[in-house]
């Protein structure tokens, strides 16, 4: 009876802190809106934000449908080159110390300044696009795999070589399974990546996307609209990021016992 007590007061205090911060955030923005502290028409009200997001809902997702296509064609490939890049440089020495420090050194590039140069190089069409998501993307889930194949059990390891296992079966059986945690860790944050690279992107060119119609709107001045592309980008992240937990929870079903249990 106590553990369960325990249990509803975690989960209360868990869902009641953000609500009162996002609360409070709320008070403060429409008090700057109004109160004349900065001009309305450069922070338009929570309220006139949520007209505007439920007038251009349908523009929203009709934009948002060709920004989600180019993350998630850039995401997967983005994963698969993870997982091609993370093997090979846990299965060869040398590969790990010449590949890793230019992974990190991709990653002190912004993103908005490769993106011109896509753009240049490849035109506007998808394609560049794609490739920018792919360079966001992959280097999370790269670093992820890398640390969950060096956190292997070696006393699994040793045993599946000693019963002659091949490399392919030790990596299906001992080295995969441990890294999946990882690898879902890094998804977490990739799965964003990929949604603001699109928009990134985006900005510099398209007819289509959220990065396009932000562009767009931000033109004409019209700060509210630009507001609720803000939101509906975050609440897409934030439903994706959800997407992952709920398939890291059907994949590795004793992650979601661990989590009943802490």
């Amino acid at each position: 009876m106590k553990k369960l007590q325990n249990t509803t007061s975690n989960t209360i205090s868990k869902i009641a802190a953000p609500a009162v911060a996002v609360a409070l955030i709320l008070l403060l923005w429409h008090w700057l809106s109004t109160s004349g502290v900065m001009p309305e028409f450069m922070m338009p009200s929570p309220g006139k934000v949520l007209k505007a997001f439920r007038e251009d809902f349908p523009i929203l997702c009709r934009h948002g449908a060709t920004t989600l296509q180019e993350a998630f064609l850039g995401l997967f490939i983005g994963i698969g080159l993870s997982f091609v890049i993370a093997t090979l440089m846990d299965a060869c020495r040398p590969l790990m110390n010449g590949i890793y420090p230019l992974l990190i050194v991709s990653q002190t590039i912004p993103s908005i300044a490769i993106a011109p140069l896509l753009l240049l190089w490849f035109g506007y069409g998808m394609f560049p696009k794609v490739v920018l998501i792919v360079l966001t993307t992959f280097f999370p889930i790269t670093i992820g795999l890398i640390e969950g194949f060096a956190s292997v059990d070696r006393d699994g390891l040793n045993l599946m070589r000693a019963m002659g296992a091949g490399p392919v079966k030790r990596y299906l059986y001992i080295k995969l399974p441990s890294a999946l945690g990882y690898f879902f860790s890094g998804l977490k944050i990739s799965v964003t990546y990929s949604v603001v690279g699109a928009v990134i992107s985006e900005w510099l060119g398209g007819t289509e996307g959220l990065g396009v119609y932000m562009t767009r709107v931000r033109k004409s001045f019209s700060y509210d609209r630009m507001f609720a592309v803000i939101f509906f980008i975050a609440a897409v992240s934030l439903l994706l990021m959800l997407l992952v937990t709920i398939i890291k929870w059907l994949i590795m079903p004793w992650e979601r016992k661990n989590h009943k249990h802490a």
